[in-house]
């Protein structure tokens, strides 16, 4: 891998576009000389229009989504005009951005709070790019990313990080001060990328606003809030995502278009508040038009392959679930969690997830998913109690997903997870009921990146009564680093260290990481498909 000088991404907004613009950052644009009315030739800014970094996602063989959002007051709506502003872009094959290969120029409009989605076509499979944007005379930080390997294409090799739970007033983002620093093709996200919550006088640092975000606006603040973190900012910068959300991009546990709290908000107002949060989440994340809200919905679960090497199976499990059994919580289950016509997925997704499992020829396939799927007794006696917005309050659903893996036995399956702030591995058993029944796949659950774990105690008490959970640990956040060649996927729990029991890591933004644990799976063979 070529070196990239994050240095320049973690230093000050004004100096980073200073040494942008002294190291040749104008070289091959092109000025467009004619502008329709409808857009504005020449933009003046009160500040710096690219405070909120540059980002690509969604990698295939031969192009790439490039993504920026102009900024200029990131936390007052934006600070942009009420009209288009042509925004270009370069692509090129050095980091000086002398070799470009690709450029254009695409609209900035205000229906999307000035975001920029470019799918840049016609590059080359497995091969890292440079890119950039220019609005004006404003330069953006110089990016970096990857095109994914054909997918009949011999891969030896595929390193990529997943993290989740990035609550800001939680503590700082030196996980991902780290993770940038990391050798990877790819960093999953598992959702919680923002936190809808109030801000707090107690927070390491604070939410902006007066509550909890319900309208565009108010969603549009929260992640341009995120965005400004010059950690996450830099590791955006540095390698191609791939997303997904979980609950709290919109509100706590939520469920379809269910709303959680029905004593605070109506159906109706929870439906607005949803298609707000889905538009802001589009508009801050490296994706593709498929992905764009159209009413109440957003296209986000789908597939990418790597080579014959792996596959990932990203799902979304909230957007079409059923409601939490038994009211939610922790609880003993119900006959509701048994529900053979509950889901988590919905039957179009579940499907769609089965179908793309039989007919991978990939060695290693991933599903990149929210909850724990693993079942976990907190109960330390006879009894049982389980989390029911997890997998544990959808049995039949869990069932009817392990039971396809033992049966049409996809090669090498390894369940990824974000939520639960913690780390585990975890074996999935055809049957939890019978801890001897076989094992049809691996889950890895990574902890936060800086949400806390109030839970670590009841679940260190409880791991007796769950054999099938093989590594735990909730005291330490951070990511995970995953490494896979043909014969092995190695799995490196990557943590911030304490030194004393009640050290609260997060509180230090430049705090190392360390590997706190690691795994190997061995490859059991790529099974022909019939």
């Amino acid at each position: 891998m070529q070196n990239f000088n994050f240095e320049r991404l973690l230093s000050s907004r004004l100096r980073r576009r200073q040494v942008l613009i002294g190291t040749g950052a104008l070289t091959g644009f092109a000025i467009a000389n004619q502008w329709s009315n409808k857009v504005l030739a020449q933009p003046r800014f009160s500040n710096y229009p690219f405070s909120l970094g540059v980002a690509s996602g969604e990698p295939l063989p031969d192009n790439v989504v490039l993504w920026t959002r102009l900024a200029p007051d990131p936390l007052n709506g934006g600070g942009m005009p009420p009209y288009n502003v042509p925004v270009q872009w370069q692509v090129a094959t050095d980091e000086k951005m002398r070799q470009v290969v690709r450029s254009g120029t695409q609209m900035a409009t205000p229906e999307f709070g000035h975001s920029v989605h470019v799918e840049v076509q016609g590059l080359q499979p497995a091969r890292w790019y440079w890119y950039r944007f220019r609005v004006g005379n404003q330069v953006s930080p110089i990016g970096r990313t990857r095109t994914a390997p054909n997918p009949r294409d011999r891969v030896e090799r595929f390193r990529f990080a997943f993290a989740s739970c990035q609550n800001w007033q939680s503590g700082y983002y030196a996980a991902y001060k780290n993770m940038a620093q990391e050798d990877l093709d790819l960093v999953v996200h598992l959702g919680d990328y923002i936190y809808e919550g109030p801000p707090s006088t107690t927070a390491l640092r604070s939410h902006d606003g007066n509550g909890e975000p319900f309208t565009l606006q108010e969603y549009r603040n929260r992640h341009a809030l995120y965005k400004t973190d010059p950690h996450l900012q830099a590791t955006h910068a540095a390698f191609p995502w791939l997303v997904t959300w979980d609950d709290h991009e919109v509100d706590n546990n939520w469920a379809d278009e269910i709303p959680q709290d029905p004593e605070a908000q109506s159906r109706s107002v929870f439906l607005a508040r949803r298609a707000a949060a889905f538009q802001a989440y589009y508009e801050h994340m490296p994706l593709r038009d498929f992905s764009k809200p159209r009413g109440l919905d957003l296209q986000l679960y789908r597939r990418l392959t790597f080579g014959d090497l792996v596959e990932f199976n990203v799902l979304d499990t909230r957007q079409y679930r059923t409601n939490q059994p038994c009211g939610d919580g922790r609880k003993p289950r119900c006959a509701l969690a048994t529900d053979p016509t509950a889901t988590m997925t919905g039957s179009e997704q579940e499907r769609w997830l089965f179908e793309g499992l039989d007919r991978s020829g990939a060695r290693w396939n991933v599903i990149a998913q929210q909850t724990i799927m693993a079942q976990f007794d907190y109960d330390t006696g006879a009894g049982e109690v389980f989390n029911l917005d997890q997998w544990d309050g959808y049995v039949a659903s869990r069932n009817r997903i392990l039971g396809f893996i033992q049966q049409r036995r996809p090669s090498n399956p390894v369940v990824i997870t974000g939520d639960w702030h913690s780390s585990w591995v975890n074996d999935l058993k055809a049957n939890f009921d019978d801890p001897n029944s076989q094992t049809v796949a691996t889950e890895f659950v990574g902890t936060s990146i800086s949400s806390s774990c109030p839970w670590t105690f009841d679940v260190e008490a409880a791991l007796p009564q769950n054999p099938w959970v093989k590594y735990f640990n909730g005291r330490l956040r951070g990511y995970v680093r995953c490494d896979l060649n043909r014969e092995r996927w190695r799995t490196d729990y990557r943590l911030l260290p304490q030194s004393q029991p009640t050290e609260i890591t997060v509180s230090n933004p430049n705090a190392p990481v360390i590997t706190a644990a690691s795994f190997e799976l061995p490859n059991q063979g790529v099974v022909a498909k019939v």
